[in-house]
Formats: structure tokens, sequence, C-alpha cells
């Protein structure tokens, strides 16, 4: 047996002996000599090593024939086509779905290939793939060279009707996923390489398992624009891709997203602000306490920009919010409770953190109102203005809530009415009541700002307090500002 021969043997391989010699010689020929049979050889053999995909998430456009194992999880229909020349005969395909552990790929079948897959595959079926990877309409696929079954091998991949966002894998296709909406962004258009103008549109949507954003290409990207955030929608026929290290589910042609009739329910999971450090991504949450009117910006390129600020709290501390482009035309209120996701953490103004939210994060408004667990502090004008800008005066019913604030604001109209009359000892007791209040240092300076959860008060005090700092102050209200005597 010759070095060529000894070489093939232990080459695990179905290209034919013959084909495999074949090469050797033209290596041989291409080297001018500088290497003999054996070194030839083993450096085709170590050339068809390399397009052996170990897994699916192997295989890349661009490589040669690849061969893998995969487990079919649907089969589409035969379709005709014709081809070039007058006398070529009428071609068919058939795309089939192949998965295993790592992800999923779709492949090409050809003429009879495509035949005897319509009447003999059947999905669950293991198959034995040799062909050739590209990119096509819809990512990756693989054009079939040889396909075969094999009964005795066994591929871990289970083949779901619907999934969940933890079950999407990268290359997975025909998926059905039924998720809460969270965000909708408007229709982009881009340039493509032939010169035709694309449309893309975006929306998030999450389950109990996490969540994922959701391409809408073409025809589709109006889709955006059907929805609002909270409603439901089961996402038909999309396909997995990658993109900065995340995977998203992509809707073409045969994708459809529909608004349907199901409980789901998505608990975020957000990272504290006081544990926010620069350069993180992340996902916050928290009541708004404060927003900014949008402003609008020129860009280098000429174009115009826009961007708005909000500041949110959660029980660890309080950040300002940079929303950029769509973003900023949210409808976000004082006392919203929102969470923004992939939000970069950035060195704001005055040294302090500032959370950017950009093409990438979702802006969630959850619960409005009365019903977020976070106090309100305003507008810089109204902060201004020292009224009581608590949650209570975001609430529907706010005008008979029948608080301590208001029973006050009776007082000093009746001590006022009183006033007028010669009853000036009424009006000093209604307007400097001692009162005791405890909460959350949500504004230092003067005045300090504490906030309860339920209302904010303005305090006059020396003391140097710290923000996020719980505090009790004591001592006399006047015109809605505490004069605080004790602070402890």
């Amino acid at each position: 047996m010759g070095v060529i021969e000894d070489v093939y043997e232990d080459l695990d391989t179905d290209v034919e002996f013959e084909e495999f010699e074949a090469a050797v010689e033209d290596k041989v020929e291409q080297m001018g000599g500088l290497a003999d049979e054996e070194t030839a050889a083993m450096l085709i053999a170590h050339e068809l090593r390399d397009e052996e995909a170990d897994t699916i998430a192997d295989i890349e456009p661009g490589m040669n024939d690849v061969k893998f194992l995969g487990k079919v999880t649907s089969i589409g229909d035969v379709r005709t086509f014709e081809r070039d020349g007058e006398d070529a005969e009428e071609g068919r395909v058939c795309n089939v779905d192949v998965a295993d552990a790592s992800g999923s790929v779709r492949v090409a079948l050809w003429d009879d290939m495509a035949a005897a897959a319509d009447e003999e595959l059947e999905v669950g079926q293991v198959l034995r793939v040799m062909g050739r990877p590209k990119e096509g309409y819809s990512g990756l696929e693989v054009s079939a060279d040889k396909v075969e079954p094999d009964e005795d091998a066994e591929v871990d991949v289970q083949v779901l009707d619907t999934y969940r966002v933890e079950d999407l894998s990268l290359g997975a296709s025909d998926v059905d996923l039924v998720g809460q909406v969270l965000d909708t962004d408007s229709v982009r258009t881009f340039d493509r390489d032939d010169g035709s103008e694309g449309r893309v549109a975006n929306l998030t949507v999450g389950d109990e398992t996490g969540r994922v954003r959701v391409t809408l290409w073409d025809d589709k990207a109006d889709l955006a624009a059907e929805f609002e955030a909270g409603e439901v929608v089961e996402v038909g026929d999309g396909y997995v891709r990658e993109r900065d290290g995340d995977l998203e589910l992509h809707v073409g042609d045969r994708g459809t997203v529909e608004r349907v009739d199901e409980d789901v329910e998505y608990v975020p999971e957000t990272t504290d602000i006081a544990d926010l450090e620069i350069g993180e991504t992340v996902d916050i949450g928290g009541g708004v306490i404060e927003t900014d009117p949008k402003r609008t910006f020129d860009r280098d390129d000429g174009s115009e920009g826009q961007v708005r600020n909000v500041r949110i709290k959660d029980d660890t501390g309080e950040i300002r919010v940079a929303l950029w482009g769509d973003k900023a035309d949210r409808e976000i209120d004082l006392a919203d409770r929102v969470v923004f996701t992939d939000v970069e953490i950035q060195d704001g103004w005055q040294d302090d953190l500032e959370a950017s939210a950009n093409w990438r994060s979702t802006v969630t408004v959850f619960d409005e109102g009365a019903e977020a667990s976070t106090g309100a502090r305003g507008t810089d004008d109204e902060r201004r203005d020292g009224a009581d800008t608590g949650l209570g005066a975001f609430a529907d019913d706010a005008s008979g809530a029948g608080d301590e604030s208001g029973d006050a604001t009776t007082t000093a109209g009746d001590a006022a009415a009183a006033d007028s009359s010669g009853g000036g000892a009424a009006t000093a007791t209604a307007t400097a009541e001692e009162v005791e209040f405890t909460g959350t240092v949500v504004q230092t300076g003067d005045p300090v700002v504490l906030d309860d959860g339920q209302r904010t008060k303005s305090v006059e005090t020396d003391a140097s307090l710290r923000l996020g700092e719980e505090v009790t102050v004591r001592g006399a209200e006047r015109d809605g500002t505490i004069h605080a005597e004790d602070v402890f």
C-alpha cells in the first residue's frame, strides 16, 4: 500500500479515493516539487478535516463542503423554478431545517433529493449532510450535495411547537413565540447593495424566561406600528440571528406577528442604581421623579437629532436617563414606573452617573400614577414652586385624598379669612403647625427634599444630609416647607 493510500485509510471522509488521489497529484504539481506525495496527501487530508463541522454552530458562510449531523425539525414544500437555457429542465428545491444542540440551519435539497424529501423524509429523522454553506435570503443555509438518513446516530435536540425566549438558539427557524410587547420602534429605511431600498423596524417582546428583540423586514416593518406596549403577540415563522453578541428573532416574507388573547408575564431583572458602574450595559428601573422637555440638536452630518432626560429613583438611589432618537418621543410622566433595558452607564453632568438609552435600549412603562412605588420630584419649575409633588398629586383621585397637606391647606385658608376679621392668632397657629415627617433624601441643598413614597416635602435645615439617606425631621411647617428643628 502506497503513502497516499495510508493517509486516505486514516481519513474519515466521504470523498472517493480516486478524487483524493487526484487532489494529491494536483497539490504536488502546484507546489513545484516542494512537497512529495506523502506531504501533499497530509495537506489534502488536513483541508478535508477543516471542513468537518463538530456542530451546526461551527458552520460559516464561505467554507467549502461541510459535513454534519442534524435532526429534521421542519420540511418545506417542493417548489419549482425555470433554469436558464431553452432546453433546460425544470428545477425543484425543498428547504429542510435541521438542528443539533448548538443551533439550527436550513438545508436546500435540489431536484431528485427534493422529490425524495417530499416522499420519504419525516420530522425527527437524523440526517448526515454534506454541502456548501452560503448566506441565503433568510440567513445561513447549506446547499446540499449529499444527504442520507443515519438511523444509528442520536442528536440531542427537542423539536418545539412553541418557543420561549430561553429556548431560542442561533440558526433556529420556523420559530413560533408568544410574548408581551415591551417596546416598539419606528420604520427605518436603508440602501441595499443592489440599489433598492430596504425597510426595517423593531419591537421587543418578553415572557417569563426573558426578552428578545424582534426585527421586522420590508413589508413586515409596518407591523411595529400596530402594537402597543403591554399587548401580547405571537411571532410566527421567525428565524434566529445574532447581532452584537445578542440573539434576535427576525421576521421576513413568511413570518407573521399577530395579536393574541393570552396572558404572558414578563418580570424584568434590574440592577440596583447604587451598584451601577461606568461602562456597564444594564437594565434599570424605578419611579420617575423628574422629567425634562425634549430638545433637538444638529448632528455632524447635518441631520437633526433629539434627546430627552428623565430621572428615576429606586430603593437604592437615583439616576438621570438620556433618551435618544425615537426614545425621546415616548410618553413618560411623573410617577410612572419604568424599566430601561440595555442602557449604557456613562459619566454624566457634575460627575454624576448617567444612563444612555440608545437604539438598542427598550423603554417600558409598567405602572402609572398612584400605582408607582417611588416618589415624583417634578420638573425644575415645579420644584421651585415648593408645592407638594408627591404621588398623590398625580393620582386620579388626588383632589379628594384628604391627606395631611390637604388639611393644612384648608386650615390655612380658614385662618386667612379669620385674619381679615381680626383673628390673627388663628393664622399664626395654622401656618406654623409643628409636624414630623420621615422620608428619603431625594434632593440636597436648599431646600432639602424628602420623599416617603406618597408625598415629597421641602425642608429647611443646616444638617448635612446625603442623597438616599432616610431621615426624620421635626419642626414648624410654613407655606409648604418644614423648618426643621430636629433631624434624626
